[in-house]
């Protein structure tokens, strides 16, 4: 009997990538949020209603990031060739699917109920004022470039690609803003509530990009090792981005707020920055492993 070659390469980083997320499932809506909606509407908030304002744009901006990236992912997915990039594709789809579902939910169940109880405007997670300008700049260059695939798929655009999304979004920006709540809710800080159910559904959150993060990283690495693309396409394209990833931390953070503030953050995504980009662009450099990306002991 003439020997075969299995459809599957299992040793493929993306294949193992698609494994743990199987292995990873979580449900947004089987997350306790009792406690969450309890807290916030008894909790004393230092400034008041504008406390609460930067708790709700935090929320606002992870939800609608989601509702972006669920959105703009699809180029990619229609790009990629091979069968284990392809499968790992289709699990980031459906988790940041669920990552936006998520945000939805909590909205729904703890912050319109909160606002009802404590006097405040029925809000939507979907008002501008949330929003600053290097927020939707940094959303529009990521649709952008995950649009250019569909009409120029070149190794180049593809590098262009994975660094907005899934190197500053994701690598960067979003690494930076898990950091902050993870630090801010789920520890004994005065100043700030603690909220199992948001910090659960972070973390959760936080696992499941680390794959995402991973993925891209090798595929950047990839194409400038086998398909040559010059490194200053990818040092070009972050350091552009990472005018709004910063512009977005002081548009939305206090300077001397208690907790992790403005300062640390900034501090922080300048390590993500570095590390990063040295794992990319060191030839001897390791991207660390599935379990080291999903792992929810550091940030």
């Amino acid at each position: 009997m003439p020997k075969t070659e299995n459809r599957l390469e299992r040793s493929d980083s993306s294949y193992r990538y698609y494994r743990n997320a199987v292995a990873r499932h979580w449900d947004p809506h089987e997350i306790e949020l009792e406690e969450d909606r309890e807290t916030l509407a008894a909790f004393d908030f230092e400034e008041g209603e504008d406390g609460f304002e930067y708790f709700r744009q935090t929320l606002a901006l992870f939800g609608a990031g989601e509702e972006e990236v669920t959105e703009d992912l699809s180029p990619l997915a229609t790009a990629v060739e091979g069968i284990e990039d392809q499968m790992f594709v289709t699990t980031q789809m459906y988790e940041e699917a669920k990552h936006a579902d998520f945000f939805d939910r909590y909205w729904r169940e703890v912050v319109n109920p909160v606002e009802e109880t404590r006097g405040y405007e029925v809000t939507s997670p979907t008002d501008d004022r949330f929003f600053p300008d290097n927020y939707d700049k940094l959303f529009e260059s990521n649709e952008e470039a995950m649009g250019r695939l569909l009409d120029n798929d070149t190794p180049e655009n593809r590098v262009k690609a994975h660094a907005n999304y899934h190197l500053t979004i994701e690598g960067i920006l979003a690494q930076t803003a898990y950091y902050a709540i993870h630090q801010n809710f789920s520890e004994d800080i005065e100043d700030y509530p603690h909220l199992p159910g948001l910090v659960e559904g972070f973390s959760n959150i936080r696992s499941d990009e680390g794959r995402h993060v991973g993925f891209g990283m090798q595929k950047i690495k990839q194409h400038i090792i086998e398909d040559g693309v010059d490194v200053s396409v990818l040092n070009d394209t972050v350091n552009d981005l990472m005018t709004y990833t910063n512009g977005i931390l002081v548009d939305t953070t206090e300077e001397d707020a208690p907790g992790i503030g403005r300062e640390r953050l900034m501090e922080f995504a300048a390590e993500k920055h570095r590390e990063r980009m040295e794992q990319i662009t060191d030839a001897s450099a390791e991207i660390p492993d599935v379990d080291e990306l999903v792992s929810l002991s550091g940030v």
